[in-house]
């Protein structure tokens, strides 16, 4: 498969072949739709937690004597029926999200995702890719891309700490490695803006043979 490359006058200054073995896996809905779930869970945080009677404060002691009152009989304020006291099959932060994905699988997955961005022409491939200072200036040649309008992953052939400082003020755009990238991130988005650089990148990363 073949995409254009720009340069950030937006100019087509050619083609560039992209990996078949990546960008052209035949697409299982099922598959894609189960590691883009698990890692969705996989970063849920556990938040929500209630406090059951054994750690609610207070309540050593009966509140009245067992018999000879003429109401029920109750040996704490801080059972769950009383208010304020403790609750009953609340969500507690011990209860665990994750699900697990096969390797092969959450690497084919990530195959799927990139290949259905080839597919609909939703990958942008530039020239080369240079910034110098962290300033949001740098990358103003997004604007002259064909993905103007949209949501962008910009996927790097290595970290830049410039290179971020420059993307965080850009809405709708967010800054990627490309040995960090996988199928729920690039399906957040939609299109994918890298330099030719990081085809190679991609290549050496996810390419090698199976221990």
């Amino acid at each position: 498969m073949k995409v254009s490359v720009y340069n950030k006058e937006g100019e087509k200054k050619g083609d560039v072949s992209l990996p078949s073995e990546i960008f052209e896996v035949e697409i299982n809905s099922d598959l894609l739709h189960q590691a883009i779930v698990s890692q969705m869970a996989n970063r849920r945080e556990r938040i929500a937690h209630t406090k059951d009677r054994s750690e609610k404060r207070g309540g050593g002691r009966k509140p009245w004597r067992q018999k000879g009152t003429g109401r029920a009989r109750h040996g704490s304020i801080r059972s769950p029926i009383w208010r304020g006291g403790g609750v009953t099959f609340g969500p507690r932060k011990e209860r665990v999200f994750k699900k697990k994905i096969n390797k092969k699988e959450k690497k084919k997955a990530l195959f799927m995702a990139l290949s259905g961005k080839a597919k609909e022409n939703l990958i942008v491939v530039l020239d080369k890719m240079e910034v110098k200072e962290p300033k949001t200036s740098q990358l103003s040649f997004l604007e002259n891309l064909p993905c103007k309008e949209g949501s962008k992953l910009l996927i790097t052939p290595k970290g830049d700490e410039k290179t971020y400082l420059a993307a965080r003020n850009i809405p709708d755009l967010q800054l990627m490695r490309a040995q960090d990238i996988n199928s729920l991130d690039l399906m957040s988005f939609k299109y994918l803006v890298f330099p030719k650089e990081t085809i190679e990148i991609l290549k050496e990363t996810f390419l090698k043979k199976d221990d």
